[in-house]
C-alpha cells in the first residue's frame, strides 16, 4: 500500500469495513473456516491490507484477553466454556517491542545532523534520547525542534510520550532524557518576548548571563536567541557573531585599559 495517497489508502479501508463486518460475523458463528477463506480468497494483496488495518482498528488494545477471546475457548465435547474472568491481561501487553528500548547504537553524526534540522536524517531511539540530552543542555524547545525539522507540532512531544510509556511498561528506570521534568518543551517565548530580550542586549547594560537569571533560560540559550540560531522566524536586532581579536585588542584586555600597549622604557631598565 507504500505507493497509494493518503486518500486512496482511506478510500480502500472505508471500501474494506463491510468486509470486515462480514468477517466478524463469521468468526463470532455465522460461518466457518471455508466462509472465511471464500471472502480472503476474492481480496487482491492490498485490500487484504487494509482489511487487517480495519479489524485492527476495530480492536481496543485495553480490553482483557478474557472479553476478547474467552468466548473462543471450547471443552473437550465442542461446548463454549464460560471465559476465564480472572484473567486481566491486556491485548496490548501481548504487544511485543520491535527492539528493547534501552538497546541500540549511537551515530553521534545523526544525532547532531538531527538536531541541526538537516532533512532526511532518521535517529532511533537510543539516539533521540541523546538528541533530548543535547536540546536540553543548549535550551533548545521541542516547538522549536518541531520547526528546525519541519514537522507538526508536538511530533517530538508526542514521540517523548510514547518513549516514556514503553520504558514504564517494560518497568524500566527513565533515563536522563525521559526522566521526570526532562525532554519537555520548556515554555515557549512569544515573539514579542524574544524581540524586548534582543532590544535589551543590543541596548547594552546587561549581561547574557543576567539576561538568563531573569528569564529562566540558561546562558547559552539565550546567547542562541541573540544570535537568530534559535527563534529565527522572529524579528528584532541579530547580535553579530564576534571575529578574532585582533593582537592589539587581545594587549588591551589583557592590560585592563584602552590605548596603545605599554612599552618598555630600556633606559630605566638598564
Amino acid at each position: 500500500m507504500s505507493y497509494l495517497t493518503v486518500e486512496q489508502r482511506g478510500d480502500l479501508a472505508e471500501a474494506m469495513l463491510p468486509v470486515a463486518a462480514h468477517m466478524a460475523a463469521l468468526v463470532h458463528g455465522d460461518g466457518g473456516p471455508e466462509d472465511v477463506q471464500d471472502v480472503l480468497g476474492a481480496l487482491t494483496v492490498e485490500q487484504r491490507t487494509a482489511l487487517i488495518v480495519v479489524l485492527a482498528g476495530l480492536v481496543d488494545p485495553d480490553q482483557t484477553m478474557d472479553r476478547l477471546l474467552g468466548w473462543l475457548d471450547r471443552d473437550e465435547h465442542g461446548n463454549l466454556t464460560v471465559p476465564a474472568w480472572e484473567d486481566r491481561t491486556r491485548c496490548r501487553d501481548l504487544a511485543p517491542d520491535d527492539e528493547s528500548p534501552d538497546e541500540g547504537l549511537v551515530d553521534p553524526v545523526a544525532v547532531r545532523l538531527y538536531l541541526q534540522g538537516i532533512p532526511g536524517v532518521v535517529v532511533s531511539d537510543a539516539e533521540f534520547l541523546l538528541v533530548l540530552e543535547h536540546a536540553e543542555a543548549q535550551g533548545i524547545t521541542m516547538n522549536e525542534l518541531d520547526r528546525r525539522r519541519g514537522v507538526g507540532r508536538k511530533t517530538h512531544a508526542d514521540r517523548v510520550n510514547r518513549l516514556r510509556k514503553r520504558y514504564q511498561r517494560a518497568g524500566l528506570e527513565l533515563p536522563p532524557g525521559l526522566a521526570t521534568g526532562k525532554g519537555q518543551a520548556q515554555p515557549e517565548f512569544t515573539d514579542a518576548e524574544v524581540v524586548q530580550i534582543r532590544k535589551r542586549a543590543a541596548a547594552g547594560g546587561i549581561t547574557d548571563l543576567e539576561l538568563a537569571v531573569q528569564s529562566g533560560r540558561t546562558r547559552q540559550a539565550i546567547g542562541r536567541l541573540l544570535s537568530g540560531v534559535s527563534y529565527r522566524h522572529v524579528g528584532g536586532p541579530i547580535r553579530t557573531p564576534h571575529g578574532p581579536k585582533s593582537g592589539a585588542a587581545s594587549r588591551e584586555e589583557f592590560a585592563g585599559h584602552t590605548g596603545p600597549a605599554p612599552t618598555a622604557d630600556m633606559e630605566q631598565a638598564s
